[in-house]
């Protein structure tokens, strides 16, 4: 069965912003989807979402596509690192995605980047990779997005004025839906 796992931002849980609309989307497409509550949402740390995410995940295979926003992506990016060397997923869709520090603002959680990235074992490992970024999100700049496609081999998606693309799911002015993600998902594994 084709399974997807959303692993939500720093400060998200699972019902918030465009993670149910997506949640529907590929329900609807014969995916079973999962939304783990990453631990400690407000003060994260890197081991224990690494362990959070591993457990939700169960056994990878090419038949799971993996979603991360914001501190999902790193966080995705690390599980695949970790990986053994013959394991693979069909995809991973990266929304506001970053692959290192993001400064000083943000040292909070500096425990997500003690070390480089294995980028050789992520290419190796992800399937294919989708990167969507908004040219006006306050906290990833464009230039994250820039490097997940020369870096990582991305797909790079743009979109125009969409913020960090987040917010809760009551209030009019999130980011409640986001069928770039779904869709993303849906045509990586017809390509399988």
């Amino acid at each position: 069965m084709k399974r997807a796992v959303i692993i939500h931002c720093w400060g998200g849980m699972p019902n918030y912003c465009w993670y149910p609309q997506t949640t529907v989307e590929l329900e609807a497409a014969g995916f079973s989807v999962v939304v783990p509550e990453m631990p400690d949402t407000d003060h994260p740390r890197f081991d224990a979402w690494l362990a959070a995410a591993t457990q939700s995940i169960g056994e990878p295979d090419e038949d799971l596509y993996l979603i991360g926003h914001s501190l999902g992506c790193i966080t995705i990016l690390r599980y695949l690192e970790r990986l053994q060397a013959a394991q693979r997923v069909g995809g991973i869709v990266l929304v506001a995605g970053f692959a290192h520090s993001l400064g000083s603002d943000y040292s909070e959680v500096d425990s997500f980047f003690q070390t480089p990235v294995n980028v050789a074992a992520v290419r190796t490992r992800a399937g294919s990779i989708v990167a969507i970024h908004s040219d006006n999100d306050p906290y990833v700049p464009m230039e994250y997005g820039e490097e997940l496609k020369a870096t990582y081999g991305a797909e790079l998606m743009i979109k125009h004025q969409m913020g960090h693309f987040s917010g809760r799911v009551d209030s009019p002015e999130s980011c409640t839906s986001l069928p770039d993600v779904s869709a993303a998902v849906i045509r990586m594994s017809e390509h399988a």
